[in-house]
């Protein structure tokens, strides 16, 4: 490899690491700010009516109290650390792109945020009370008294909605990464059938033990990917235009030289 090549790498590596610098920057910041919010967003849980039927939580270690606060702390950093996540991407691409595909991928970036509450939302109110429910029946049908900790109970929540809303960012990644030409449609169609097992993977495994259940979020994520292949399919034909449109600027440019 030439020095002028050996250059390029180091500063291409230089930039991805001040990239993935400012990334874990605001994770640090956003857990300092979770930190701070935590406890009225414990009270909130602790309100709702799955904890009301709990009646009452107990701990069952002197670290319980940090870990709850951390666990909140990671949630509420998720929200600003995603969007900016794609942002970091698209600018370490950005010199690789031409105009229109930088202005193209950059519009993912506010996406990636709605996407991401819509997700948070779908977990929390639709899949955690079925998972929820399903698993305190279970109990009350074998004769167990139901005592919780505080910590299995937040523990039991976090492993719902953090997988289920990162996934919702699945539709927004795909497009981006079609943007920047690193992913095409036909590479999503050739995956089809492993992401469809995958995804009835997760919906058996965060959900209650009944095909119903399984269905209520293996079907919403299978669709997600679907759009996700449409979405991909437009920005796909739309670059193959562009694509058009320069090479025949250059042909006739070559040509009246």
């Amino acid at each position: 490899m030439s020095e002028e090549g050996l250059m390029s790498l180091m500063e291409h590596l230089g930039e991805l690491r001040k990239r993935l610098f400012v990334v874990l920057l605001v994770l640090v910041a956003g857990l300092v700010l979770g930190l701070f919010l935590a406890k009225p967003m414990y009270e909130y849980l602790t309100t709702t009516e799955q904890a009301r039927e709990i009646g009452g939580f107990h701990t069952f270690s002197l670290w319980d109290g940090i870990g709850i606060y951390m666990k909140f702390a990671f949630i509420i950093a998720l929200v600003p650390v995603v969007p900016l996540a794609f942002y970091q991407l698209w600018a370490f691409v950005k010199p690789a792109l031409r105009k229109h595909e930088q202005t193209a991928a950059l519009r993912y970036v506010p996406f990636a945020l709605l996407m991401l509450l819509i997700g948070i939302g779908f977990s929390y109110f639709v899949v955690f009370p079925m998972a929820f429910h399903f698993t305190s029946e279970i109990s009350r049908s074998l004769g167990l008294e139901e005592t919780y900790g505080i910590v299995q109970y937040l523990t039991f929540l976090v492993n719902i909605v953090v997988p289920i809303s990162l996934l919702f960012e699945m539709p927004v990644l795909f497009m981006f990464l079609t943007a920047i030409r690193i992913l095409t449609p036909a590479g999503l169609r050739k995956m089809r059938r492993v992401a469809y097992f995958g995804m009835v993977v997760i919906g058996v495994v965060v959900t209650p033990p009944d095909v119903v259940s399984d269905l209520l979020v293996a079907i919403p994520l299978i669709l997600l990917y679907e759009v996700s292949i449409l979405m991909c399919a437009r920005i796909h034909r739309k670059q193959l235009l562009k694509d058009a449109e320069f090479d025949s600027r250059y042909e006739s440019a070559a040509l009246s030289e």
